[in-house]
Formats: C-alpha cells, structure tokens, sequence
C-alpha cells in the first residue's frame, strides 16, 4: 500500500517505525524523501503505549538505583532529601515513583555513587 506523503507529497510506502528502543511493525508511513512520518490512529496508538511504557520502565530502573545508592551511602530518606535541600518526603515519593526524580538529584547520586567519599565533603554544608 503507497500513499502520498503529506509534507513533501512523494509517493510512500507503508513501512515499520523502529526507535532507538523499540520497534512497532505496520506503524503508519516514513518518507524516504523527507522523513515524515505519518501515523493512522491504530498506529498512532500502539506507538504512544510503546512510548509509555518505555517511559515507565525508565522511571523504575532511576527508582531503583536512587534507593540503591542511597542505601549504600547508608542515608536515611530524610537524611537524602536533606543532602538535596527536598522536603522530609522527598525521597520517599522518588522511591515509591510518585514524583519524578530531579535531574540535578539522579546526577549527584550517581556521582556519589562513583565516588562515595565525597559524601563526607559535602555533609560539611
């Protein structure tokens, strides 16, 4: 099945979208001429839960390691969010993933994952 495409109207093929992390068979239309790719809505949805659930399951690997690292500094949940300057709830929400970890918060543990004896330093402040 050919169609044309919508933003440069040559003529494609229905093809296979694959992502870095996943692959979704029969998903819409790619232009070899420009790269658009057009979603039917059966398509459209598949690929939206197949984003989700690579979204999720990134969300409970970072939950994961948090509570690793944080166990293995030997760091209470209060005592991390005070290390991080959160709320006394902070790192409970990260690890039960009802918040979504700071960027800056997953960075500095898994430095301080690397390098744990910089936890000593930083308690100083």
């Amino acid at each position: 099945m050919t169609r044309h495409c919508m933003n440069c109207d040559t003529e494609t093929a229905l093809s296979r979208f694959e992502h870095e992390a996943f692959t979704i068979e029969r998903a819409g239309w790619r232009c070899d001429a420009c790269g658009e790719v057009e979603f039917d809505p059966d398509s459209a949805q598949r690929y939206a839960a197949a984003g989700d659930a690579l979204v999720l399951r990134d969300m409970e690997r970072q939950r994961k390691e948090l509570r690793r690292i944080r166990r293995k500094l030997g760091l209470t949940q209060v005592a991390a969010a005070r290390l991080t300057g959160g709320g006394h709830n902070a790192f409970s929400r990260y690890e039960r993933g009802e918040a979504v970890l700071l960027p800056a918060v997953s960075n500095l543990f898994r430095l301080l994952d690397k390098h744990p004896e910089l936890l000593k330093e930083l308690a100083q402040y």
